[in-house]
């Protein structure tokens, strides 16, 4: 994140940042393939339950595109699944046990989480680290996230999920653009909770990209 961060505003992944992002999108891809083949869900079926495009989905599968949080979050949902479970192996392991165990098993009183240990994902407005994504069960997404995107216009559409979101900057400054018109600007150590089922985007402003920590519920 450290690297990310320091990078120029305009410059593309390159060198072993370059590889790390196609590696996690590759893991992802082979994760959410798995999990629809073992639910017995054809690609199509997917797609009408997720709302994703069929070909977003495809190209998600094969890790030749990043996409947001939303179209994440929407399959997991859509496979019944711990949105965790599409980074990282320890997830599905950890429901698993769970599952196996029986009702009388319990998740585990805390997982503690090394930035540079979490499983990150690139797309092309934001870079985050999926914090805690071995712990079970979660009702709480929390992400380690850099801002990429500086104007409006760099979205195709407002991001929208079901559900509710905390953000504090932990540096840099950051505007939330809401499509209801609404926008606020936050500096360091200011923080939002709002509805995130309404169309919103981060976008970070100064010299330095915005560093923040959500959490999704």
């Amino acid at each position: 994140m450290s690297r990310a961060a320091a990078a120029p505003l305009s410059a593309p992944l390159a060198g072993p940042l370059a590889a790390a992002a196609l590696l996690d999108r590759a893991r992802v891809g082979g994760h959410l393939r798995a999990l629809r083949k073992a639910r017995g869900l054809t690609l199509k079926r997917l797609s009408e339950r997720s709302g994703v495009a069929l070909s977003t989905l495809s190209k998600m599968e094969l890790g030749e595109v990043s996409v947001s949080y939303e179209k994440l979050a929407a399959a997991a949902r859509a496979l019944a699944v711990d949105v965790a479970q599409l980074f990282d192996d320890r997830a599905g392991a950890a429901a698993g046990a769970m599952a196996a165990a029986g009702a009388a098993a319990a998740a585990p009183a805390v997982v503690q989480t090394r930035p540079e240990d979490a499983p990150r994902y690139d797309s092309e407005h934001y870079r985050y680290h999926v914090l805690a994504s071995d712990y079970p069960g979660k009702r709480i997404t929390p992400l380690l996230g850099t801002v990429l995107a500086r104007r409006r216009d760099e979205f195709p559409d407002f991001i929208r999920h079901a559900g509710q979101e905390f953000v504090i900057v932990l540096s840099g400054r950051l505007r939330i653009e809401f499509e209801n018109g609404h926008r606020i600007e936050l500096a360091r150590h200011q923080s939002a909770y709002f509805d995130s089922g309404i169309g919103h985007v981060y976008l970070s402003l100064g010299r330095t990209q915005a560093r923040v920590l959500v959490a999704m519920a």
